[in-house]
C-alpha cells in the first residue's frame, strides 16, 4: 500500500489549520454592574453568567463557609484590576 507524499493520518489536523487558543480568562470588576465592588458583575461578564445569580451564591457560600467565601470576595476585590472601559 502506497502513502500519498503529503497525507495526514486520519482525524489529524494539518499544522496551518490548527485551532486558536481560547481566550485567557481574565477576572475583572465591574464598573456598571455592582452592588459592592463589582467582583460578582465582573465574574458574571466573564463566565456569561446572570451577576444576581452569582451575589446568591457567594452569600450562600458565606454562609456554609463559615465566612471563608467572603474572604476569597475580599481577596478578589483588592486582587482584581477594575474594568477599563468606561461606566455608561
Amino acid at each position: 500500500m502506497e502513502q500519498l507524499p503529503h497525507s495526514t493520518p486520519a482525524g489529524a489536523l494539518p499544522s496551518a489549520a490548527a485551532p486558536p487558543s481560547p481566550p485567557r480568562f481574565a477576572l475583572r470588576r465591574s464598573r456598571t454592574d455592582r452592588m459592592l465592588a463589582g467582583v460578582c458583575g465582573g465574574l458574571a461578564e466573564a463566565m456569561g453568567a446572570d451577576a444576581a445569580l452569582l451575589r446568591v451564591l457567594v452569600v450562600a457560600l458565606t454562609l456554609i463557609t463559615g465566612g471563608a467565601a467572603a474572604i476569597v470576595y475580599v481577596a478578589a476585590w483588592v486582587l482584581a484590576p477594575e474594568d477599563e472601559r468606561p461606566a455608561v
